[in-house]
């Protein structure tokens, strides 16, 4: 459901305050849920889903600023279903991860949307690395990752026949599909179970009332009894709005691809990896086969100057002012400003990131590549200058934030909606939500 005019809803809104900045009585269009979640990107629309089907008859409203779902980060996603093999054993990324890939390959098989299990490599080009992929395997392994092997160099051309290193890991667990399609079926499957799903309605702003939160937003006035922030790129600015101090700041990273000409498919037959700097929660640049067809190659990891920017030049003044006045912000530039400039460089010249992408497939050449698409991930950073890694959740009273969802959000999307679904139950506000839902089934049943 998409709301219509948008204009004279914002005009609206700004004439319901006073000079003052007290509110008047002229709402319009007010809508009452029991919960009321911001963002519908793919855990966005996961949680939703989760939430309806573990609390039949929960009146939910999912709150989306853009005209369609999953716009952002999810609609600029390479489509890996990811296996678990990177992240520390014990955070919740490994846990989720290995868990959530088998429960969306199970959602794509039941919804004919297109997945493939195609493996990938990871691959040590220098003697440097090899401890480095040395600890990807033991995670792995602690993780429950299934289908690990070593590779010497002759195996690794057994399975990608123009790549080289010194060693590698085949990971034949990883795979990739159309993370858009899977959140356009969330969305199906949360309207047929009564949700509503309700795109064009920015929040403008967050109040509290007796026994619930409001939300003024472009769409009207919501009242919801619990509230949960998905906004990914804007999570921070959800947060600031309803006053938690989170002590983080969303710095957004865009991520730059090139994808082979199509004469040239034929040099990577699945996913091929580096072995990633353990400094950063990226992974490097890699090839990638899409699902619908193709093979990108990328991406790097450039501070973008627009939380939506998916061009070089894109630049918005709000964005770049609030990333330059968060102090952790300069602490983490002042140890990794080499880096940075190099994947600025990387950015702006084809030849250097030919390059990088050479280690792995060493006939590439510049002619065998072409700009693609871009992408922009939602970094949290605290005050320290730290990158966060782990998923981060903070519950505020009636108001859970959902702080940091990197990859891999997407593989894990169902998982995570779940966790998030049982963390609720633990607390007394959507307690309370709980308990007015079964009050209301019911006196609906005893009429």
């Amino acid at each position: 459901m998409a709301c219509s005019n948008t204009s004279m809803l914002v005009w609206m809104h700004r004439l319901s305050l006073g000079k003052d900045g007290e509110r008047l009585d002229v709402s319009m269009n007010d809508q009452h849920c029991d919960v009321a979640i911001v963002g519908a990107g793919i855990v966005g629309l996961a949680v939703a889903l989760q939430l309806i089907r573990k609390n039949p008859g929960l009146k939910l409203i999912l709150l989306e600023k853009e005209s369609e779902v999953a716009a952002h980060q999810t609609g600029h996603n390479s489509g890996v279903l990811h296996s678990g093999l990177y992240y520390k054993p014990g955070s919740l990324k490994a846990r989720l991860c290995v868990e959530g890939r088998a429960a969306l390959v199970q959602f794509c098989q039941e919804h004919g949307i297109p997945y493939e299990i195609c493996g990938k490599i990871v691959v040590a080009t220098e003697e440097g690395e090899i401890p480095r992929l040395k600890e990807l395997l033991r995670r792995g392994s602690a993780n429950g990752v299934s289908g690990l092997r070593e590779l010497n160099p002759e195996q690794i051309r057994e399975i990608e026949p123009h790549a080289a290193g010194l060693c590698g890991v085949h990971v034949s667990t990883t795979g990739i599909t159309d993370f858009k399609m899977v959140s356009v079926k969330y969305a199906e499957l949360i309207k047929r179970d009564g949700g509503v799903v309700l795109t064009g309605a920015a929040v403008l702003g967050i109040r509290r009332e007796a026994g619930g939160v409001v939300l003024e937003t472009t769409c009207g006035v919501v009242h919801a009894g619990f509230v949960v922030n998905c906004a990914g790129l804007h999570s921070d600015r959800i947060a600031a709005m309803a006053g938690a101090g989170l002590g983080l700041r969303i710095v957004p990273f865009r991520g730059e691809y090139y994808e082979l000409v199509p004469n040239k498919h034929h040099l990577i037959r699945g996913l091929v990896y580096p072995v990633a700097d353990p400094r950063f929660p990226f992974l490097g640049v890699h090839f990638t086969r899409r699902i619908h067809g193709g093979v990108e190659a990328g991406p790097n990891a450039v501070l973008s100057f627009k939380r939506e920017g998916y061009s070089r030049t894109a630049f918005d003044f709000s964005d770049t002012l609030s990333t330059a006045l968060f102090s952790g912000f300069w602490k983490m530039a002042a140890h990794n400003w080499k880096s940075g400039m190099g994947e600025m460089y990387r950015s702006w010249s084809k030849q250097a990131f030919t390059r990088a992408l050479q280690k792995l497939l060493p006939s590439l050449t510049e002619q065998d590549i072409q700009p693609a698409g871009s992408g922009v991930r939602a970094q949290a950073l605290d005050r320290n200058g730290n990158l966060l890694d782990d998923f981060s959740f903070v519950h505020q009273d009636r108001i859970l934030h959902v702080c940091n969802v990197p990859s891999p959000a997407a593989t894990a999307s169902l998982v995570i909606g779940r966790e998030i679904a049982s963390t609720l139950d633990g607390i007394a506000g959507f307690k309370t939500v709980q308990i007015a839902v079964s009050e209301r089934i019911c006196t609906v049943a005893s009429r």
